[in-house]
């Protein structure tokens, strides 16, 4: 079933809640519901109106939204045909202004408390989002640090996330795996391989994230790797 079938569903009686739910009810009326399944699962759609709430606002963080980030966005969501419309309708919606996105990020940091692993799922999206316009201005910097600090992700791990994204932050490949260069051989393997089965995409889609998020749960597994070769030559493992 279509996620934009799940996000009808949950309008017409499987509640979100919240803000994001009020989100929902501004569009679901708009949208003809799947039937195929009368209880899509809650959290994924949470998820996924989140990500499309987050990122619409944080494309209009510095004052337009640019073809880059709308294709980004479509990139995210793989939009069948048929739905550009709603596609559309929820991005406009929920880009109207910046104010309130904070309201969406405490909504899901509470929705997820006992899945961090999906909070920063959210975060990779917003930052695919992000670099579509080929350069991550220090609004949008300072948008995702205020996302990322109500997800309850501190400095040094945001900095890790960064890294990861944004090649001109990596100092170094420790950066991308998030541990100092101090680490010994052993905590170094231990760390990637916990790295890698965290981020793998069928476990991200066994977690109840859209398969839509793939590509980037591939990207991110690439610089991790990348990292973690570098690191290897480097040490001679």
């Amino acid at each position: 079933m279509s996620i934009w079938g799940k996000v009808a569903g949950a309008a017409a009686g499987l509640a979100v809640g919240g803000p994001l739910g009020a989100l929902v009810g501004g569009f679901a009326g708009h949208m003809v519901v799947d039937r195929d399944n009368e209880t899509p699962p809650d959290k994924q759609v949470a998820f996924t109106i989140g990500v499309i709430a987050l990122g619409a606002k944080m494309a209009k963080v510095d004052g337009q939204v640019t073809k880059d980030e709308v294709r980004a966005f479509k990139e995210v969501f793989k939009v069948p045909e048929g739905e550009a419309h709603n596609v559309a309708r929820v991005f406009d919606l929920a880009k109207q202004d910046v104010a309130g996105f904070e309201s969406y990020a405490k909504q899901l940091a509470l929705l997820f408390k006992e899945d961090k692993a999906m909070l920063h799922n959210i975060l990779d999206g917003l930052f695919h989002i992000a670099e579509s316009d080929t350069s991550l201005g220090p609004l949008e910097r300072d948008y995702l640090a205020t996302v990322a600090k109500h997800f309850g992700i501190g400095d040094a791990e945001f900095s890790y996330i960064l890294a990861r994204h944004i090649p001109a932050e990596r100092k170094s490949p420790y950066d991308v795996l998030g541990i100092p260069p101090q680490t010994f051989d052993d905590d170094l393997r231990r760390h990637y391989h916990r790295l890698v089965v965290e981020n793998h995409p069928d476990k991200l889609i066994a977690r109840g994230v859209p398969e839509e998020f793939v590509k980037i749960a591939t990207r991110k597994i690439a610089a991790i790797n990348e990292a973690y070769d570098e690191v290897r030559r480097e040490r001679r493992l």
